[in-house]
């Protein structure tokens, strides 16, 4: 690497603590270390690599293949240390918030760093953040965090993009909107965990009597 950026930054950091999340499902699946391996790694790399295919760069991870050694390492800590957590789906919850609030930056600063207009930066953001713990949810065989009634989740992820986004129409530095933008993300979902913060949900109506059907 020809140096660290504050870019490897959040990469790493997002790959660590999704790579706890993705252990954190594979011991709540009792797994054995492999598949705590896998499920931590796909969990780690998963929205970053389809960010990169996306916008046609080299994947962050093939880059630094270290990236990969970071999860590993991270899966063996939670398989030899999780049966001493009080509430393993508790403790993914909080460490998938962090998570969250690392990597939907991480995705908008690649969108702005390719230099994509603010509707690419806002996606970028989403499925960087959404789409690891969507694969670790879906391979459990787990209901998606992201697609759980009312949860607030991609909503997270939207607004602290749209932050970062309008942060930087104002001129304020990147960094700084970078800053905004994890903050807008883990304030949110931390509400949805603490306090039950929630979107309202679509609830059919019967049809009413002699109404045509739709």
């Amino acid at each position: 690497m020809s140096g660290f950026t504050l870019q490897d930054g959040l990469d790493y950091a997002s790959v660590l603590v999704f790579a706890l999340t993705g252990a954190l499902a594979a011991s709540r699946s009792q797994l054995d270390i492999v598949g705590f391996i896998f499920i931590a790694c796909l969990t780690a790399v998963g929205g970053g690599t389809l960010r990169d295919a996306i916008l046609n760069r080299e994947v962050f991870w093939v880059a630094d293949p270290l990236m990969l050694g970071v999860a590993t390492v991270a899966a063996v800590l939670v398989f030899f240390t999780a049966h001493l957590l009080e509430s393993r789906y508790r403790a993914l919850l909080w460490f998938d918030a962090a998570a969250l609030a690392i990597a939907v930056p991480a995705g908008v600063a690649v969108a702005l760093s390719e230099g994509q207009g603010w509707p690419i930066v806002l996606v970028m953001g989403m499925i960087t953040g959404c789409m690891g713990g969507l694969l670790r949810d879906v391979v459990c065989n787990e209901v998606p965090l992201v697609l759980k009634q009312g949860e607030l989740y991609a909503t997270c992820a939207l607004a602290g993009s749209l932050g970062a986004v309008v942060a930087g129409s104002f001129g304020l530095p990147q960094g700084f909107a970078l800053l905004i933008c994890a903050a807008l993300v883990f304030v949110l979902r931390a509400g949805s965990i603490a306090f039950g913060w929630r979107l309202p949900v679509y609830r059919s109506q019967p049809p009413r009597p002699g109404a045509p059907k739709r």
